[in-house]
C-alpha cells in the first residue's frame, strides 16, 4: 500500500520532546510511522505490530533495509493479541487507525482490513492505550475530523486526556478532514492548531512544507 499522507502527518507532528525511550506503532502498514520517529528520535526500542501478512513482510523488510534496523521490530499479531502477551510499558504510542466505517466492502480483503474500522475498533485502541502506556507517556492518532468528539470522550472515560490537536484541511475552503490527537494522563490546557496541505493542486502551504520536508526527497 503507498504511504498516505496521513502518516506522513502524524509521524512529523507527534512530540518527542518528552525523549521516548520505548515506542509502539500499532497497525504499522508499511512501517513509515516507526521509520519516522527512528529518524527523529533516540528511541532505543520501537516495536510495530500489524496483523496482515502482506503488510507485516513488507513492514519487516523496510525495517531491515533501514538505517536504524537495530532499533526497529516488527510483530505480526492483532491489537488484542498484543495487549495479552506484553508486559511493557511505553513513552510513545503512535497509531494511523482504520478510518472507514461505510457498510461496503471491496474484493480487496487486505485493502478493507487497512481501511476499515471494524477491523480495529477506538474502544481497543483506548483499551490498548491505558494499558501500555507508560506515566508520563503520549498517544498519538490521526482519525477522521467528524470522530473527534467520540474519542476524546472514550478516551476520558479512563483517564486519558487530550493535549494537542491539529485540524487538517486540504485547501483553503475545504472542510476540515483529519484530527491529529495526543493524549496524556496529564490533564492540561489543550494546545489546538489548524494546517491546510495545498493552495491548489501540488502548490503546498509554508506550514506544510516546514512540517514534513525531511521526509520528502522533492519538497
Amino acid at each position: 500500500m503507498k504511504i498516505g499522507t496521513d502518516s506522513v502527518l502524524l509521524g512529523a507532528w507527534t512530540s518527542v520532546d518528552h525523549k521516548p525511550f520505548s515506542v509502539l506503532d500499532i497497525g504499522a502498514g508499511t512501517g513509515v510511522l516507526s521509520l519516522m520517529i527512528a529518524q527523529r528520535s533516540h528511541a532505543e526500542t520501537i516495536e510495530a505490530i500489524e496483523i496482515d501478512d502482506d503488510a507485516f513482510e513488507q513492514c519487516a523488510e523496510n525495517f531491515e533495509d533501514s538505517p536504524w534496523n537495530d532499533r526497529l521490530y516488527c510483530f505480526h499479531a492483532s491489537l488484542l493479541e498484543y495487549v495479552e502477551a506484553v508486559n511493557d510499558e511505553f513513552d510513545l504510542i503512535i497509531c494511523n487507525p482504520p478510518f472507514y466505517s461505510e457498510d461496503y466492502k471491496t474484493e480487496n480483503k487486505s485493502r478493507d482490513l487497512a481501511r476499515f474500522n471494524d477491523a480495529m475498533p477506538f474502544k481497543h485502541l483506548i483499551f490498548a492505550a491505558v494499558n501500555l502506556l507508560s506515566e508520563n507517556g503520549i498517544f498519538s492518532i490521526v482519525i477522521p475530523h467528524k470522530e473527534e468528539a467520540n474519542l476524546i470522550d472514550l478516551a476520558s472515560t479512563v483517564g486519558l486526556n487530550p493535549n494537542r490537536i491539529l485540524r487538517v484541511k486540504g485547501h483553503p475552503d475545504s472542510e476540515i478532514k483529519r484530527s491529529l490527537l495526543e493524549f496524556s494522563f496529564e490533564d492540561t490546557d489543550v494546545k489546538t492548531a489548524e494546517l491546510v496541505i495545498e493552495t491548489s493542486r501540488h502548490q503546498y502551504t509554508e506550514d506544510y512544507i516546514n512540517l514534513t520536508k525531511d521526509f520528502y526527497l522533492k519538497m
